[in-house]
């Protein structure tokens, strides 16, 4: 579908005034809020302190497995199309074969804008969350903490997941995703370019 039918919260140009007015800033849906961050803080919490929490290896692998998986489903499943009007999927034809689906809610589909508000939470904790992760895996990883790293890399893997599949959502097929990173790279060299003319002594 084409961009005109396309509303929700701008994931890189947040500047544009147009689209913050017509914008509200209350939170909607505080549930799915409050779900969409608690499971994938309280894995990186129960990381953090868990050998002060249990002695136990397996007891604390569980436990962050668990909260890992229930965060996958609930982002996955629920908070992504509520806050944001995005969903993503994997469906498998007639045929048996897999196809990936990323969908963006159209405007004439909605009875209300999304919140400003409730995009900021959500991209917000998708994107950092999955960043702290990847410092845990080089972290085990140069710590030699072997036992630790097939947790962090789960913890990669599955909010990565969801992470790929939303941004897919947000800015279409690959190609536009490519195109849309080269942009933005083109953007700020030419800035930079600029800048250089500007402040180079004659």
């Amino acid at each position: 579908s084409s961009s005109d039918d396309i509303e929700d919260v701008s994931l890189f140009d947040a500047d544009d005034e147009v689209s913050r007015r017509s914008k509200k800033s209350k939170i909607r849906h505080p549930v799915a809020s409050f779900f969409h961050l608690f499971f994938r803080v309280s894995a990186i919490v129960v990381y953090l302190l868990c050998e002060f929490l249990s002695s136990s290896f397996i007891a604390c692998m569980v436990t962050i497995i668990l909260l890992l998986s229930c965060d996958f489903w609930t982002v996955k499943n629920v908070t992504g199309r509520l806050m944001v009007g995005l969903r993503w999927w994997n469906q498998v034809d007639d045929d048996g074969r897999s196809h990936w689906k990323f969908e963006s809610r159209k405007v004439s589909a909605q009875g209300h804008k999304t919140s400003e508000s409730e995009s900021r939470v959500f991209w917000l904790g998708l994107i950092i969350c999955p960043v702290i992760w990847v410092i845990f895996a080089f972290s085990a990883l140069f710590s030699f903490k072997v036992k630790w790293l097939a947790i962090v890399m789960m913890g990669v893997v599955l909010q990565g997941a969801n992470l790929y599949g939303y941004v897919r959502c947000k800015v279409g097929s690959r190609k536009n995703l490519t195109s849309m990173a080269t942009s933005y790279l083109g953007k700020q060299f030419l800035r930079q370019v600029r800048h250089w003319g500007v402040w180079q002594p004659s």
